[in-house]
Parts: C-alpha cells; structure tokens; sequence
C-alpha cells in the first residue's frame, strides 16, 4: 500500500507539474480542447493564484507533503492532510463548474488521484489499526 501511495503522490506532482506549465505558458495547450475543456482558462484565471502563489505549486507542494507523510508511516496526519487536500480539489472543481464553467483536464486528472489516495489513506490506517490488534505478543 505503501508504494501505491507513493505512486499516485508522484502522479499527483507531475498534474501539478503540467498544470503549473500552463499556467505560466501563453500558447495553445495540449489540454484545449473545446470550450468546456481548456486547462488555459482555468490556469490563467483569477481563481488560480492563492496569495500570490499559483495552485498548481501548491498542489506539487501538497502531493510532495503527502509523500513524505507516507514515507514517516504518520497514517492519521496522512488521512487528515489528504482529507483536506480533497476537500480543497472539491472546492477548485466547483468553481471550474459554477463559475468558470470550464473544465482543466490535468485538474479533473489530480482531483481523481486525491480522491483515489484518499480512500487508500483510509484503508491503509484501517490495515494498521487490524494488524495492532491482533497482532501476537512476543514473550
């Protein structure tokens, strides 16, 4: 479970990479491909910056944290920062559906890998909290 979760952080950095490209490129994307999928539009909106900071950054940082919090076996952190990080893809999605009315393809693609890393952060927690119980003593 372990290298799974790894896998999908490394997954989630490189989106974020691409997304992060976009974002700073003034040519034809990739990821345009009509008028409800553009990775332009949502990229260069004024919804992608945070401070300052572009989301797609925050998002390499986010997945590299997660990473690290698989990596120190910290599986409750975990859970809480990816239920976060869920939940802030969630709020992203809604503006992309509400507001912008447009969907970026590298950002539908990480909100799929936080949800997917969500889920198996939970069950990895769960699989350490079985194996505690019943795990034998050693005399």
């Amino acid at each position: 479970m372990k290298l799974l979760l790894l896998i999908l952080a490394l997954a989630g950095v490189l989106v974020s990479s691409l997304a992060l490209q976009v974002h700073y490129s003034t040519g034809t994307q990739p990821c345009d491909i009509n008028s409800h999928w553009d990775c332009g539009i949502v990229n260069h909106s004024s919804y992608s910056m945070v401070a300052g900071v572009p989301v797609a950054a925050i998002g390499i940082a986010g997945y590299l944290l997660l990473a690290l919090l698989v990596i120190s076996d910290r599986r409750v952190i975990l859970l809480g920062a990816a239920i976060v990080a869920l939940a802030y893809a969630i709020h992203l999605s809604m503006i992309e559906k509400n507001v912008l009315m447009v969907w970026c393809l590298y950002c539908v693609i990480s909100q799929g890998i936080v949800a997917l890393f969500t889920i198996l952060s939970g069950i990895w927690l769960a699989m350490g909290k079985i194996s505690k119980k019943t795990a034998v003593p050693v005399a």
